[in-house]
């Protein structure tokens, strides 16, 4: 299929995503009347206003900033997992490999244990960010020897402060006597969209488009590390100071996501190996695809945590475990049957 058709599919798809993403919830309200609410915000009549305040509020302040959390969540995470299996030519990789979400998680459950409120309602994610970037220290820190980072050493560091971090988490919900912050943190845990605002849009839509337009400028380096690294060196590209700029950079944005919505799981996982099933390796195709093939994604599973057990809401971290629990082992199992097809008879 044309790369080109691809991308106006899923951009269709997420239009339509979102246009259901506003429509379906506790109060149903038909797309034609979403439509209307949305151009009417925007300032362009082309029908005649015939819903309540109160739908508009609901479409408005309550669902659209939650719509575009997801869509932004799931893209970023599908660019940032494309990036990371390429860096580390690993077709397991995905966004939380380095330990950031585990730091993410140990700051934010700190505020929830211990009732920190120093930044208003941004404490949780201000802390959340903070954990992600002091795990990412630490990971750099442990990874680097001889003034340079490996692969190894980098994934290795974050499986053990991931692993660390993760004990920690674990003491504090032990150590706590009130069954709603344990209940809080394990919602949080698990990821979610629900509650957010409009002014808690703005930092993953800049970290979504400064990764996405970094990235697309370096594709052409990560199609050389597809080739290997030797090959890459050979084409004049620095591997090791090349993968270490790109780790920064996807983490942070890791860090910038995991903050805004939970640490949300598989979506960085499953989204670059579905897209390269139509659009091939190239990365200049790879990363726009995933971007929109994680939106719509992530709309939809946050769509079925809303309805599935209606009117309770599960989180949408949940719904997106269920899907890349199958997905991660069936590409095991596909990658050990073509070692084993390519192996010595």
């Amino acid at each position: 299929m044309r790369p080109g058709l691809v991308l106006l599919v899923l951009a269709v798809l997420l239009v339509a995503s979102a246009t259901a993403g506003l429509a379906i919830g506790s109060v149903r309200v038909p797309p034609g009347q979403v439509w209307g609410i949305v151009t009417h915000a925007w300032g362009v009549e082309w029908t005649e206003p015939g819903w309540s305040r109160a739908r508009e509020t609901i479409v408005l302040d309550v669902r659209a900033p939650r719509v575009l959390l997801g869509a932004v969540t799931g893209a970023g995470l599908a660019v940032v997992g494309t990036a990371l299996q390429a860096l580390l030519r690993n077709p397991l990789a995905e966004p939380y490999l380095l330990g950031v979400s585990s730091g993410a998680s140990l700051g934010a459950v700190s505020v929830i244990v211990f009732g920190v409120s120093v930044f208003g309602p941004v404490s949780l994610p201000a802390a959340a960010f903070t954990g992600a970037m002091g795990a990412l220290l630490v990971v750099y820190a442990t990874a680097r020897a001889g003034g340079r980072i490996t692969s190894a050493r980098l994934v290795l560091a974050g499986v053990a402060v991931a692993a660390v971090l993760t004990a920690v988490l674990d003491l504090l919900l032990l150590s706590t006597d009130r069954g709603n912050e344990a209940r809080a943190v394990l919602a949080w845990t698990l990821g979610g969209l629900g509650g957010v605002g409009w002014d808690a849009l703005w930092l993953p839509g800049l970290g979504l488009a400064v990764g996405i337009g970094v990235l697309l400028a370096q594709a052409r380096n990560l199609n050389l590390l597809l080739a290997g690294e030797e090959a890459a060196t050979t084409l004049g590209l620095d591997v090791a100071r090349f993968r270490a700029r790109l780790f920064v950079l996807v983490s942070l944005v890791t860090g910038i996501l995991v903050a805004a919505a939970g640490p949300i799981g598989f979506v960085g996982l499953m989204m670059p190996h579905i897209v390269r099933l139509f659009v091939g390796s190239d990365h200049r195709r790879v990363l726009p695809t995933a971007a929109l093939g994680g939106a719509v994604f992530l709309t939809w599973a946050d769509i079925g945590a809303r309805v599935v057990a209606a009117p309770r809401e599960i989180p949408v971290g949940v719904l997106t475990a269920l899907c890349g629990g199958p997905f991660f082992l069936w590409l095991m199992r596909r990658d050990a049957r073509r070692g084993a097809e390519g192996g010595p008879a």
